[in-house]
Parts: structure tokens; sequence; C-alpha cells
């Protein structure tokens, strides 16, 4: 497969960068603000159907997880391929109308089952994020597409950080109304884009036919294979969204276990891990990939993360934790980066594909990352205590991303 460095003409990219950046912006950070709307009050309300039984709801609620995973595994490259042949617009607004009538059904939901299709629908319209960074793709030219796709996560950042904070405070009186919430917060935004969202993607430059043989995960996937430095990076996006899965899955039992922290400690620090990373999203990344190059960047961005998952599995005290916080931030960079890199390798019409083809590789990454890391952690503070590293998970993780780096020095020469 042959590199392309696909330019927007400058006329395009200025008549189309103003309105279309700040629309992708705006959609991505409404889009986390209502997904993180629901993640305090959804476990309670599998609870209550469960009559009160936790241990019951932790799995049904493992299984929800799983079944949102899938989803996304499935539908990410069908929806990358149709907005490489019907253009980033229509799916972009049909996936935020989607959520947002997801949203209703979960906010009504009678039963259990009901509430479960609720998930699995939200993991099929979960594309929005990368039809987006198609979308960026499109209007900016390849040397600041990292800049752009960093601004991207500083929206994704700071809608998952006050998304569950706001959702806690509105479910203390009503566990259902942040769902109504993210509904109306959705429909805001489809209604936003259908008055402003400008087409990136020309009729000239989409996919001649929807190709059902790439549609698919294992065709999505094997699309990636295609190309050497390609099929490299997708190894490097997979075990970096691997490790990112130790956060959710263990954060929260591994500094009660080794610090004793209460949930305003774990707020704090949640909020310490937003404002380090939407600095380095907001202000750094574009420097950052001017001065180093978006290779040298990328693996920069992945050594500071390995450093900070050490540093935090290792961290005697939650003085240090915290001190490596501004270093794991750093890491904030390579996402951006190699994005960027990602880009350059495919023409304007396969962009949507790419995205598709990277969002299935997190959907696996969050089907085995539970897993992995919640078995490792439990046989860390169990029958492997003897060894005294509690933190174990959080070094596979940074064996990850160190892994990551060594694959990125030698593929994006």
């Amino acid at each position: 497969m042959p590199r392309y460095t696909c330019r927007v003409p400058p006329d395009t990219a200025l008549a189309a960068r103003p309105a279309a950046l700040r629309f992708v912006f705006v959609t991505v950070a409404l889009d986390m603000l209502a997904f993180g709307l629901a993640i305090p009050v959804l476990p309670r309300l599998v609870e209550g159907f469960l009559d009160g039984n936790t241990v019951v709801a932790a799995t049904v609620f493992g299984v929800f997880s799983f079944a949102f995973n899938l989803m996304q595994f499935l539908c990410a490259p069908v929806l990358g391929a149709l907005s490489d042949r019907f253009g980033r617009r229509p799916v972009i607004l049909l996936s935020n109308l989607g959520l947002g009538l997801d949203y209703v059904l979960l906010a009504l939901a009678p039963t259990l089952p009901w509430l479960f299709l609720g998930r699995v629908i939200a993991g099929a319209c979960a594309a929005t994020v990368s039809t987006a960074f198609a979308y960026i793709a499109d209007v900016t030219a390849p040397e600041a597409r990292a800049k752009a796709m960093g601004m991207v996560g500083v929206a994704f950042g700071l809608g998952f950080v006050v998304g569950p904070a706001v959702g806690g405070l509105l479910g203390a009186s009503d566990p259902r109304l942040p769902f109504w919430v993210a509904a109306g917060l959705s429909g805001a935004n489809f209604l936003y884009g259908l008055l402003v969202l400008p087409e990136s993607l020309p009729p000239g430059k989409r996919s001649p036919r929807f190709a059902p043989r790439q549609a698919n995960p294992f065709g999505a996937l094997a699309f990636l294979r295609g190309d050497a430095v390609l099929a490299g990076l997708a190894v490097v996006s997979f075990l970096k969204q691997l490790s990112h899965v130790v956060l959710p899955v263990v954060f929260v039992l591994y500094a009660g276990h080794r610090f004793g922290w209460d949930a305003a400690m774990l707020g704090f620090t949640l909020a310490l891990v937003g404002i380090c990373s939407a600095t380095v999203q907001g202000a750094l990344v574009g420097p950052a990939v001017k001065r180093l190059g978006e290779r040298r960047a990328l693996i920069a961005g992945l050594a500071c993360g390995a450093i900070g998952y050490a540093g935090f599995g290792l961290a005697p005290s939650p003085l240090w934790f915290w001190a490596f916080l501004p270093v794991f931030a750093l890491w904030d960079i390579s996402g951006p980066a190699l994005q960027a890199l990602a880009t350059r390798r495919v023409p304007p019409d396969r962009q949507g594909l790419l995205q598709g083809a990277l969002g299935s590789l997190q959907g696996i990454a969050g089907l085995i990352g539970p897993f992995v890391f919640a078995g490792s952690f439990a046989w860390a503070i169990g029958a492997g205590a003897w060894l005294g590293v509690p933190g174990l998970p959080f070094l596979l993780a940074a064996a990850m991303v160190g892994a990551a780096a060594v694959v990125a020095w030698r593929v994006a020469r």
C-alpha cells in the first residue's frame, strides 16, 4: 500500500475548518458528557432491577460492558466504511440521533432486558469519535492533524471528567434523570450539526461503492495488514488502548486497597488526571509534534506513559502516586501523533475505514482488558500477595506501553 499525503486545497481547508473543527470539538465534548452522565447511575439501575443484590449486579454489569464493547468491535468498521461511501456528515448525525433515542430508551426501560438493549444500541452508535477523526483528516493538512486531533482529545477528556460528576449529582435525586439530560444533550448536538455541519468528503473523493468484505471487523483488520507501517501502527494503537483499560477496571480498587482512599480522594485524583490530560492535549501536542516530529513525539509520549504506569504500580504513598500524574499525562501526546501518522498512509476514501478498524481494535481491547487487569489484581492481592506488588496490573500496562514504544520506533521511520 503506497503512502498518501492527501492535502486539502487551501481554499477548501479555510472554508471548512472554522465550522467543522468547532462542531467536532462540541460534538465529542457533548457525546462524552452524555456518556459520562450515565456512569454513576447505570450500576444503580441494574442493582435496582435485581432487588439490591450487589453480587449478581456486578456480574450483570460486566455482561453489559462486554456487550457494549462487542458492538463497538462489530459496528465501527461498518460505520467507517459508510462514511467513506456516503460522507461523514450523515454518519455523525445519525450516530448522535441514535444515541439520543437510546438515552430515552434507557430512561424509560421498564425491565433489565430493555436496559441491556439500550447498552447494545449505545455500543453500535459509539462511532462518533472515530468518524470525527476521519472528518479532521478530511479538512486539515497532514502536518496540522496532530494538533487538531489533540483538541478533540481535550473535548473527550473534559466531557468524560465533568459527566460523571454531574451525573452523580443528578442521580442522587432520581437515577433516571441523568439519562434524560444525556438525551437532551445528544438531541441538541444532532440539531446543531444538522444546521451548521458542512460535509467534509466531497462526492469526487468518496469510495465508489460500499464493500461488505472490508466493512466488517475482520475485513477491516485485513485492510490494516495491507501496509507494513499501518499494521505496525495498529499494533501500537491496540497495545495503547489495552493498557488504558487498567484505569477504569482497577484504579478504584487499587487506590482503596493500597492507600485507603475514599470517594472524595478518588474524585480529587480523577480531576487531577483530567486537568493534566486537557493541558497536555490542548497546549503541548502542537508544539511537541512541531519540534519533535510525529514519530519522535509518538515514541516520547509512549515512554512517558510507560514510566507513569510503572510509577503508579510502585508508588509507596499517595504523594508519589500524584507525582507521576504529570509524567503520565504526557503520554497523551502519543495519540494525536499516532493518528497523524496513520492518516498519512491512506487516501481520502479510506479514512473512515481506517478509523473504523482502529475502533474495532479498541473494542477488542475493551473485551479482553477487564479479564487481564482484574484477574492480575485479584492474583496480586491474593495468591500472589507474597510478591508485595499489588500494583501488578499497572506494571503490566507499563510493559504493554513499553512494547508499543519499541514497535513504534521500528515501524514509524
